[in-house]
């Protein structure tokens, strides 16, 4: 490490002990690791990261109003926090994706970057054919909105770019929510195709979850699809029904889809005429998914594959305890309208609820339940969204195929 002896205004200096985490290369910094910090800096400001005893850990965004008090951009002190290293950031994440990002078809759909596991804290950006969706999501990200939005551009040749800084968690970085046209006019649904099949879907950039599409489930369509030939099949919390298209696509002899979302389940049945499936095979139910499990439990029915994707139940790890009794809520009408040999197929995409947890919150609902079950396969985000190693935080989306026995 580099010793400073005179830190500048725009230093943040930690307490000591606290830099073992930053010597491990996790990027975030806690509000409650922070001896000194200058009363004036400004939200995304880059800040000189010291340790107790003045030796130079890393330069940082500063998030005065979050517990996340500094984001990391790098452990280099040669690096200069500018619009070039935010371009070579970029160019960095491109290239890790290889032939993904460099593809050919006009109908590609992929996570360019993926916030801290690229070396950009706050930054994703996904592509749909020509059109980028960029979310801004931390006091660093938001201070270099245009330079990032410039080199995403230029990297990809894409004509539009949106911006969908819309996401709650703004709001713990005290920054209030935007959306809206950043570059070009990205108009009306954008259509993609997916996979080796070519499923074929429309994304709703401005108005759809998220940055518009569950890009993150794509290889867990493909296993659904995969596995579904003959399948009664049960997707919970289908929204426009990416995995109902895959599961059928797949052959499966029926698909039941819940939402309660009128809007989203328009969208299904407009996925379900792209990609000429058979409509007898495909039933949509507009219902709270948990009163719609307790219900079909009660008529007696039964599935061989369960699909449970619900949305984010804990954010943080202060949400973990409520999330948890829902989690074991819908896992356990899972388990009772599985089939013996069935497969449920269940994710958390929360934050605050980590794998092993997750695994331990199947297992009572399994017990609870009455049900022996194996877990088949444990899944993960498609590799568009990697995960670094020293931030164990960006595997935000855990899965399990969790088998009941005959």
């Amino acid at each position: 490490m580099i010793a400073l002896k005179r830190p500048s205004e725009n230093t943040l200096v930690l307490k000591p002990g606290k830099e073992k985490s930053l010597l491990r290369r996790h990027p975030w910094i806690f509000s409650g690791a922070v001896e000194k910090a200058p009363a004036t800096a400004a939200a995304g400001e880059t800040m000189r990261v010291l340790s107790h005893d003045g030796a130079f850990l890393a330069w940082a965004a500063m998030s005065p109003a979050s517990q996340i008090r500094a984001r990391v951009w790098s452990f280099d002190p040669t690096d200069r926090i500018d619009a070039e290293f935010i371009s070579a950031r970029i160019e960095r994440a491109l290239r890790s994706r290889g032939a993904m990002a460099q593809s050919a078809n006009p109908h590609a759909a992929l996570r360019l970057v993926h916030g801290e596991c690229d070396g950009l804290p706050g930054v994703i950006a996904d592509r749909y054919a020509n059109t980028l969706v960029l979310q801004l999501l931390s006091c660093g990200a938001e201070r270099w909105r245009e330079e990032i939005a410039d080199a995403l551009v230029k990297s990809t040749a894409c004509e539009h770019a949106y911006e969908r800084s819309d996401a709650d968690v703004r709001t713990l970085e005290g920054l209030a929510p935007r959306a809206g046209v950043l570059r070009g006019a990205p108009a009306g649904d954008i259509e993609i195709l997916e996979g080796e099949r070519q499923l074929r879907f429309l994304v709703d950039v401005a108005g759809g979850q998220k940055t518009g599409f569950y890009l993150d489930q794509s290889d867990n369509r493909a296993m659904v699809a995969a596995m579904a030939l003959d399948r009664q099949v049960l997707n919970c919390f289908c929204y426009t029904g990416a995995f109902s298209i895959a599961a059928l696509a797949g052959g499966a002899a029926s698909v039941t889809s819940i939402d309660s979302s009128a809007p989203a389940l328009a969208k299904l049945a407009v996925h379900l005429k792209l990609n000429g499936c058979d409509t007898a095979r495909s039933v949509a139910t507009e219902a709270d998914t948990f009163q719609a499990l307790r219900s079909l439990r009660d008529s007696g029915r039964s599935f061989d594959m369960i699909i449970l994707d619900p949305p984010k139940f804990a954010p943080t790890a202060a949400h973990a305890e409520r999330a948890a009794r829902a989690y074991k809520d819908i896992n356990l009408l899972g388990f009772k309208l599985l089939k013996p040999g069935g497969r449920l197929i269940t994710f958390s995409c929360s934050g605050g609820v980590d794998a092993a947890l997750f695994q331990k919150i199947v297992a009572g609902a399994a017990l609870d339940a009455g049900v022996d079950a194996q877990i088949e396969r444990k899944l993960t985000a498609s590799p568009d969204h990697p995960v670094l190693l020293s931030f164990p935080e960006g595997e935000y989306l855990k899965g399990l195929v969790c088998r009941r026995l005959d």
